[in-house]
């Protein structure tokens, strides 16, 4: 029987996490979850509120709540070949992302999304460096290379002061996904 490794992406804007979710789940013939705060923005506009982003995380995990049930769906009416093991859940941002932004922008965090962060259980982490050059889109806020350092430092040490594994996703496109790859294929291994 397969099970799911969940893969969550996550980083400062631009650097990458869309692309390589999706990169990821056509190497692994998979899905993945896409960032629902894109959604959310280009409907409702980019001037939010504190309380904007508690329904930003809501509907986050609504996102990967589906992604989950498509993913089982998925896997029990076509079983891959081969003897059992894990197949990967690509996810575009989880509540460390929610975290920071919250923080970042308001100072504070909802209590909700600290409970999610402790609640929820991953596989693996794979951190978007900002080594990737910032692509201007309606959405992004900050093209400033000493803000987009401090939310890097801050998302690694997220990931540094918890415990599951993750990985540094730097250098150009091609490099940035083999080293997803050489991630994800050890962490399906295991």
């Amino acid at each position: 029987m397969k099970t799911i490794k969940k893969i969550v992406i996550v980083g400062p804007e631009s650097t990458g996490k869309s692309t390589l979710c999706e990169k990821l789940a056509a190497q692994y013939n998979t899905i993945w979850v896409r960032e629902y705060a894109r959604e959310y923005l280009l409907a409702h506009g980019t001037d939010y509120t504190f309380e904007n982003l508690l329904d930003v995380a809501k509907g986050q995990l609504a996102l990967e709540k589906k992604g989950i049930e498509e993913l089982e769906n998925k896997l029990e009416n076509n079983p891959p070949l081969g003897d059992g093991g894990s197949f990967p859940l690509f996810i575009d941002t989880d509540q460390y992302v929610m975290k920071t932004w919250c923080e970042f922008v308001f100072g504070q965090c909802h209590n909700w999304i600290l409970n999610q962060i402790v609640e929820r259980k991953y596989d693996l982490y794979l951190l978007g460096n900002i080594d990737a050059p910032w692509v201007k889109d309606e959405l992004r806020e900050y093209p400033d290379l000493k803000t987009r350092e401090r939310l890097y430092h801050h998302y690694k040490d997220l990931l540094i002061n918890q415990d599951v594994p993750w990985v540094d996703i730097s250098g150009g496109y091609e490099e940035r996904l083999q080293k997803a790859i050489t991630a994800v294929d050890k962490i399906l291994r295991d």
